[in-house]
């Protein structure tokens, strides 16, 4: 990279597309590695909000579900909620990226997230905070594809190693930090589970400031138009689906009028989708990423990644604490191994991928260890010992951390300079679109596992019967006014039924290792995507 250059003084669209013995170099995407140190900042420091967002609120869920009187399938709800919403709309906030300014978008997606926030703090019911979840997703979903698609624009792949240890410490503190804030505001009297909602608003404000400040990159506006319908139907057919896998088996049948309307309704909504991709000048999701194999074996990976990775940590806060009894502060202190893990292996797979321009053996080894890591969890009861349960845990952080930067990276180096916000999104789409399946189905055999566990459990203990009768419930929402031997039948069930929820993990992650082997290694670029912009754009 070159170390003699200042920040853009002309970002318009002409001088982007200039030829670069005109361009100066500042205009060609290059920047030194304290400008991008800068520019990093506000980024990361919004990605932090993400991260806390998630963190905090998944720790305190089961003291939320309880104080609102909610059901377990509210309970997953409520995370389901953020993931459709942030899953449906990162295709388009991805395509809008290559379209405008990348700055604007990331911080209008951080006033969404903001607004969000602050409503489903103040949420009198769980309808109502499902309902503000939905906004807060919108902006999560921003804030996910549109920071890894700047990085992208800023840092070449072969370099990107060496900032990836950054965003594996952002990673890190927040999802240590948020269980232990969120159990601490849980804890405390005077503040309650609101301010899980609350906490992040101002570490937005200060990255909406910080990004003003830091972040400049050549706007690449086109004058084109946005493909509309074809944003609408891909939101129809993937909310329409994914409420379906929500729903089914719960509310109504799987076989039944209302899985027909859904699935029937969805697949024709995902068939008008392609059709319309087909015919759009500037599709959302262009379907030409798909013929390359790269990408689509990446994105297969990605989802099943997801699917295992979303499904299961939801449930593990529910499993420390209903099953083994820990505080949520505890909870959260319990999951510092697998971070640890995380933070590990981003940094050192980071650093050794930059050194060599090698990254396919550090994906096949990290797939590797996320179905070990869910295939030991899947061994847990309610009576595992914790320290063994750390060690699980942390053999599955180091194979996360190998595992999700690395498929983003293996795309945005195959892919053409025009489509690196359309194929970093759709990475994350996928990703997120596994965990909302994952979170879904999961969730509907966690809670049928469960029920089946309580009737036995209700059948074998003397009196357990007719204290459930005078209790009218044995479900999580009554958990803290049941009878104490309902509560001990309830804690034990969790923690007996949580290991199925692993081991399918494990099952589903296997595809993601099947799909990585398949994968062609390229040699890493050495531009970043601005400069690839300006040569393409020469070309053509």
């Amino acid at each position: 990279m070159s170390s003699t250059i200042a920040r853009p003084a002309d970002t318009s669209e002409e001088a982007v597309a200039a030829p670069r013995d005109v361009v100066p170099a500042v205009q060609q995407g290059q920047m030194t590695h304290r400008q991008i140190l800068e520019a990093l900042s506000g980024m990361l420091l919004a990605m932090f909000v993400a991260f806390l967002s998630s963190t905090v609120v998944s720790n305190a869920l089961p003291t939320i579900i309880t104080d609102l009187r909610g059901s377990q399938s509210q309970y997953t709800w409520v995370v389901t909620a953020t993931l459709l919403s942030s899953t449906a709309s990162t295709p388009i906030w991805g395509k809008l990226a290559d379209l405008f300014s990348k700055k604007l978008l990331i911080q209008l997606s951080i006033v969404i997230f903001i607004v969000g926030s602050m409503l489903a703090g103040s949420s009198q019911s769980v309808e109502t905070l499902i309902a503000w979840r939905v906004l807060q997703g919108l902006g999560l979903g921003g804030l996910q594809a549109l920071v890894q698609i700047a990085m992208a624009a800023m840092i070449s792949p072969r370099e990107r190693g060496r900032y990836s240890g950054l965003l594996g410490s952002v990673m890190a503190v927040a999802t240590i930090g948020g269980p232990l804030l969120g159990g601490l505001l849980v804890d405390t009297s005077w503040l309650g589970w609101r301010w899980c909602f609350f906490v992040g608003v101002p570490f937005a404000a200060v990255a909406l400031v910080l990004l003003q400040r830091t972040l400049h990159l050549p706007v690449t506006k086109r004058d084109v138009s946005i493909d509309y319908l074809g944003a609408a139907f891909l939101t129809a057919g993937v909310s329409a689906l994914l409420i379906w896998v929500t729903l089914a088996g719960d509310s109504f049948a799987w076989m039944s009028t209302e899985t027909a309307l859904f699935v029937g309704g969805g697949l024709l909504a995902i068939a008008a989708f392609i059709v319309t991709e087909l015919r759009a000048k500037e599709p959302i999701v262009p379907l030409r990423l798909f013929r390359d194999r790269t990408t689509t074996l990446a994105i297969v990976a990605s989802m099943a990644v997801g699917v295992a990775m979303f499904g299961s940590s939801v449930f593990l806060g529910q499993y420390l604490q209903i099953s083994r009894g820990y505080s949520p502060t505890a909870a959260g202190l319990l999951t510092v191994p697998m971070i640890a893990g995380l933070l590990l292996s981003s940094t050192v797979s980071g650093i050794l991928i930059t050194r060599t321009g090698r990254w396919k053996h550090f994906l096949v080894a990290g797939s590797i260890l996320v179905v070990a890591g869910f295939a030991m969890l899947s061994t847990i009861d309610h009576e595992t010992n914790i320290v063994l349960l750390g060690g699980f845990l942390f053999v599955l952080g180091v194979g996360i951390g190998m595992t999700m930067q690395n498929l983003v990276l293996a795309v945005q180096n195959t892919v053409a300079a025009t489509d690196l916000g359309a194929a970093s999104s759709a990475v994350a789409f996928f990703r997120s679109l596994g965990g909302t399946i994952g979170v879904s189905v999961l969730g509907a055999v966690l809670s049928t596992h469960v029920g089946d566990l309580i009737v036995k459990g209700l059948a074998a203990v003397p009196g357990a019967a007719a204290a459930a009768a005078g209790s009218g419930s044995v479900g999580l929402a009554d958990f803290a006014d049941a009878p104490r031997v309902i509560q001990d039948l309830i804690r034990v069930s969790y923690g007996d039924a949580t290991g199925r929820i692993f081991l399918i993990s494990a099952v589903v992650a296997a595809i993601a290792v099947v799909a990585i082997v398949f994968i062609r290694e390229i040699a890493l670029r050495t531009q970043s995507g601005t400069e690839r912009l300006a040569e393409e754009t020469v070309d053509a």
